[in-house]
């Protein structure tokens, strides 16, 4: 009869325990609570930065698209302001940043008498720069995902020690073993643990997604400043055999 009295007793204790969200959030202490919120913090920005993202690199694929084309033909017929009114309609290709940096550049020099080398190196820097402010641009908040990636499960692991310790602090107030005893810290401890996981894992596939996305837009627009100074060069060497 002890025994079956005993027994009870552990399953009202087990009953009595919540393993609902609400019920371990009212379980957890201060610091085990301001590392969940930290969490959510994280996730949301993060979050936040995956959306701006992939809606800002659809944007410049999308647009450099129709870019493309258009301006080479612009280009063919010797039609730069043309071109340029052209890349101007499309912000926010990536391609058509880089190149309207690189017309303007020339125009800038162009005039009668044949274009020099130097003018030309000139609007190869204008494009190199142009090209390395894009390319931080398209970097925007990448940094912050891999730093989240990296430290959202040490922010876990955290909370997982001070669940842990509560546990044991339990033990020794309630001077039990039982679940009762042990709850609070354990839904602590597991709490922290899988959200650390949940708010690194994604944010560690997004930056390298994007950074993979990134470096095939340097691909493009260091093919774009390439194809632009060898129409340059051609340009110029028309204009000397014209003389």
């Amino acid at each position: 009869m002890g025994n079956v009295y005993l027994y009870g007793m552990w399953l009202l204790q087990e009953a009595a325990v919540g393993w609902d969200v609400l019920s371990m959030w009212r379980q957890m202490g201060l610091p085990a609570k301001a590392v969940v919120i930290m969490l959510f913090v994280m996730s949301a920005w993060s979050i936040g930065v995956m959306i701006d993202r992939y809606l800002a690199y659809a944007a410049a694929r999308k647009q450099s698209r129709t870019f493309a084309p258009l301006v080479a033909g612009a280009l063919r017929e010797g039609k730069m302001d043309e071109a340029v009114r052209i890349a101007e309609r499309h912000k926010k290709s990536h391609l058509a940043k880089v190149v309207t940096a690189g017309l303007q550049e020339f125009q800038a020099h162009q005039s009668g008498a044949e274009i020099s080398g130097e003018e030309i190196e000139s609007s190869k820097r204008a494009l190199d720069r142009a090209s390395a402010i894009v390319h931080a641009e398209l970097k925007r908040g990448l940094s912050g995902l891999a730093t989240i990636g990296a430290t959202a499960p040490f922010v876990g692991l955290f909370g997982t020690v001070v669940g842990i310790i509560n546990a044991f602090k339990g033990i020794a107030a309630e001077k039990a073993t039982g679940l009762a005893a042990v709850a609070g810290g354990i839904s602590e401890a597991l709490v922290a643990t899988a959200l650390g996981l949940f708010v690194a894992v994604p944010a560690v596939w997004a930056f390298n997604y994007f950074t993979a996305k990134v470096e095939a837009f340097d691909v493009e627009m260091d093919n774009s400043s390439s194809e632009l100074i060898d129409y340059f060069i051609k340009r110029s060497a028309a204009k000397g055999r014209g003389k």
